[in-house]
């Protein structure tokens, strides 16, 4: 089954550019396009979705609010997908529940293996965009987490998702099964009180719940 990708762009160029893109690769089949965020959240509630494009700013609702109540309200997974890389942009969007934060000016298959990469589980960072974050944490030092709270092994989950790996990747790299990875994930939320694992990866990262 292809992944169900809803666009939400105010820039009807932008809309369009990307559907063509997406629509051209097997692997992914354009539900609908929409031009702010209010539209984006009606959309995911009543229709399903898999992946919504979200940029930053638009009209009615920006990307990032809509974001945080996509995340609460449905299991869609929401990507930003922007021309703007400002610090603050980009740290409300990943503790609003974004899976990714991608320029425009990546390229398509760039653009195209992070979707995947989100609907695997993963998350997905621009390279500018990793560097801005690790240098907010150089510039305002991470507070440790409580990791006496968690097991051995819920560490080492919870360091490969704030690395972006997804569970497939995670249960590799610990040589243990998906079911056994998602089970300690569960564990951690539980025990963190977070809702996804964006904010293990930024609990994780800055020692902050919020």
């Amino acid at each position: 089954m292809p992944i169900k990708v809803l666009i939400t762009d105010d820039d009807i160029l932008i809309r369009e550019g990307l559907k063509i893109i997406l629509q051209n690769d097997e692997r992914f089949e354009v539900t609908a396009c929409v031009e702010n965020g209010l539209q984006a959240i009606q959309y995911c509630e009543s229709q399903k979705v898999d992946i919504v494009l979200l940029d930053v700013r638009m009209p009615v609702m920006d990307g990032l609010q809509a974001s945080r109540e996509i995340s609460e309200k449905t299991t869609v997974k929401p990507l930003i997908l922007t021309t703007f890389d400002d610090d603050d942009f980009i740290l409300t969007a990943v503790k609003n529940g974004s899976r990714g934060y991608l320029l425009k000016n990546s390229s398509p298959d760039r653009i195209m293996d992070a979707i995947k990469m989100v609907y695997e589980g993963g998350i997905v960072m621009q390279d500018s965009v990793m560097k801005k974050i690790r240098e907010e944490l150089v510039t305002n030092p991470k507070v440790k987490i409580a990791e006496d709270l968690f097991s051995d092994r819920e560490m080492d989950i919870i360091k490969l998702i704030s690395k972006g790996l997804a569970n497939r990747e995670i249960a590799k790299e610990l040589y243990v099964s998906e079911g056994t990875v998602k089970n300690h994930i569960t564990s951690i939320l539980n025990k963190t009180e977070l809702e996804h694992r964006t904010q293990i990866a930024i609990y994780y990262l800055t020692g902050s719940r919020s």
